[in-house]
C-alpha cells in the first residue's frame, strides 16, 4: 500500500509538514490531504525568510520535501491530522545547507565513507508545572522522586498517555519514569541511526507538550527551570556499527571498548569545549551545568562515575551489542540534528588522527579540590553561554560540519540571545544589591 492510499486508509484530512529551524524549534505548515501526491512529487514552497537561520529576504524561497517514512496520525487531533518530517531544498532543487536535517546527513555520509553507521539512544528528560492563579508558576505539580510510584503523582496517567500517543506515531517506548527532581520526568524511546533517533526527539517533544496541553499543564524541556533541584539533560548513548558488528565492543579490554571506541570517546573528550554551545544551547543550559545536581561539569570519562562527562555503562555478558558511550552534557534545548552532527564528528575527529583518552577517572570528581583536578589533568566545561560561543568561534572543525551558513547564524543568534540576557535586571540582582548599596 502506497502513503496516498494508507493515508485515505487513515480518513486523513490533513497533513502536517514540519521541519525545524537552527534552534530546533519544530516549524510547520499544514496541507489538504489532497496535496499529498502534490508535496510527495514535486515538493511545498513555502517562503524561509522568516525562519530562524534560513535565508535572506531576497532570495526566500524553499521548498519542503517530505521524508515518508516519517508519516504519523497525530492522535489528539479531532481533524484527522497526520505528521510528516521534511527536508527543506532550495528551489533548484538542491538541499539547502541551512537545514539542520541536511548537516546530520552529511554527518552520516562522512561516517559512512569509513564503515560506521552512528547509533544513539537519546534520554530527555522533562518537567511538568501547572498553571496557578492565572500565572505560569514554577509549582511541580507532585510530589514523587527517582523511580517513585506513589498515589499523589498525579503526572503517572499524563505520562501513560505519552507512552500510548508515542507508541501510535511508531516509536518504541523502552521505559516511564520519575526522575529525581519534584514534577520531573523522563520517558525513553529504542535507540536508533542518528537521523532517525533526531526525528524521534523532535516527535517526542512534541507529543509531550500537546498531551500535557490536553491535562492543562505545562511540559518544559527547559535545562534548569527551577533553582535547587536537579536541571533536565539529555544523556546520549552512542555506538558506532559495521553492518551487524557494533564496533565499540572489544572482549580483551578492561572496558569491553575497541580502539575505535576509545578513539571517538578521545575525540568528544578533546572537542566538547567547542560543541557545548549547540550542545547545551541556551544561557539557562549552564545553570544546569554546576556541580552538585548530577550535570557534569568536568571533562572526563569513566564506567561508574556519574559525574563523568563520559561514561562507559558497565558491560553484561550476551550484551556485547549494547556497548556504548553516553555523552551526559547535552540537554534537550538542543537541536538535535546539530547536536548529533557535532557529536559525531568530534568521535571521526578522534578516530581520524588516533587519539587517545587520558585515564579514566572512577572516583567522584566533585569532591576533589582544584589542586586535585590539576593533578588529573582534569578541565571544565564553559561556565556560560558567553565562553562557550567564545569556544565554538575557535573551532574550523566545528565549522566546516555546520557550514558557513549555519556557522555564522547560530553564531549571531546567540550572541544576540546573551546580549539580550545581560542587558536585563533580574530579581536575584534586586534582593542582593537594592537596599544595600
Amino acid at each position: 500500500m502506497n502513503l496516498i492510499e494508507q493515508a485515505k486508509k487513515d480518513g486523513i484530512k490533513y497533513i502536517q509538514l514540519q521541519f525545524t529551524d537552527i534552534h530546533g524549534m519544530v516549524k510547520a505548515v499544514n496541507i489538504p490531504a489532497e496535496r499529498l501526491k502534490e508535496a510527495l512529487e514535486k515538493g511545498i514552497w513555502f517562503d524561509g525568510s522568516s525562519i530562524e537561520g534560513f535565508t535572506r529576504i531576497f532570495e526566500s524561497d524553499m521548498v519542503l520535501h517530505p521524508d515518508v517514512r516519517t508519516y504519523a496520525v497525530l492522535p489528539w487531533e479531532d481533524d484527522r491530522t497526520a505528521r510528516m518530517i521534511c527536508d527543506v531544498h532550495t528551489p533548484d532543487g538542491k538541499p539547502f545547507e541551512g537545514d539542520p536535517r541536511h548537516i546530520l546527513k552529511r554527518a552520516m555520509v562522512e561516517a559512512e565513507k569509513m564503515g560506521f553507521e552512528y547509533n544513539v539512544g537519546p534520554e530527555l528528560e522533562f518537567f511538568l508545572f501547572k498553571k496557578t492563579n492565572g500565572e505560569y508558576t514554577p509549582v511541580p505539580h507532585d510530589v514523587a522522586g527517582y523511580f517513585d510510584f506513589s498515589p499523589r503523582d498525579l503526572a503517572t496517567g499524563v505520562r501513560n498517555e505519552i507512552v500510548r500517543a508515542l507508541e501510535s506515531m511508531g516509536l518504541e517506548v523502552e521505559m516511564s519514569h520519575h526522575e529525581v527532581a519534584w514534577g520531573q520526568h523522563e520517558i525513553d524511546f529504542k535507540y536508533g541511526n542518528a537521523l532517525l533517533s533526531a526525528d524521534r526527539c523532535i516527535t517526542f517533544k512534541h507529543v509531550v507538550k500537546s498531551v500535557a496541553h490536553k491535562h492543562e499543564l505545562y511540559a518544559t524541556f527547559m535545562p534548569k527551570p527551577v533553582f535547587g533541584i536537579n536541571g533536565s539533560g539529555m544523556h546520549v548513548h552512542q555506538s558506532l556499527f559495521s553492518g551487524e558488528k557494533n564496533m565499540f565492543y572489544d572482549a580483551k579490554d578492561p572496558y569491553k571498548l575497541s580502539k575505535v571506541a576509545r578513539h571517538f570517546v578521545a575525540g568528544q573528550l578533546k572537542n566538547v569545549r567547542n560543541m557545548i554551545a549547540v550542545l547545551s544551547p541556551t544561557v539557562n543550559s549552564y545553570k544546569r551545568l554546576v556541580p552538585g545536581y548530577e550535570a557534569p561539569v568536568y571533562i572526563c570519562w569513566a564506567q561508574q562515575n556519574r559525574s563523568a562527562l563520559v561514561r562507559i555503562p558497565r558491560y553484561s555478558p550476551g550484551r556485547e551489542q549494547s556497548t556504548r558511550a553516553e555523552l551526559r552534557c547535552p540537554d534537550p534545548s538542543c537541536n538535535p540534528y546539530l547536536a548529533f552532527a557535532l557529536m559525531l564528528t568530534a568521535g571521526l575527529d578522534g578516530i581520524k588522527n588516533k587519539l587517545e583518552p587520558p585515564a579514566p577517572v572512577e572516583e567522584n570528581v566533585y569532591h576533589l579540590d582544584e589542586v586535585g583536578r590539576e593533578k588529573k589533568h582534569i578541565a571544565t566545561l564553559p561556565g556560560s553561554l558567553k565562553e562557550a560561543l567564545d569556544e565554538l568561534k575557535k573551532s574550523t572543525l566545528f565549522k566546516a560540519a555546520l557550514g558557513e551558513h549555519t556557522y555564522s547564524k547560530y553564531l549571531d543568534a546567540k550572541r544576540e540571545e546573551w546580549n539580550d540576557y545581560a542587558l536585563q535586571v533580574t530579581e536575584w540582582e534586586k534582593k542582593r544589591y537594592f537596599e544595600v548599596i
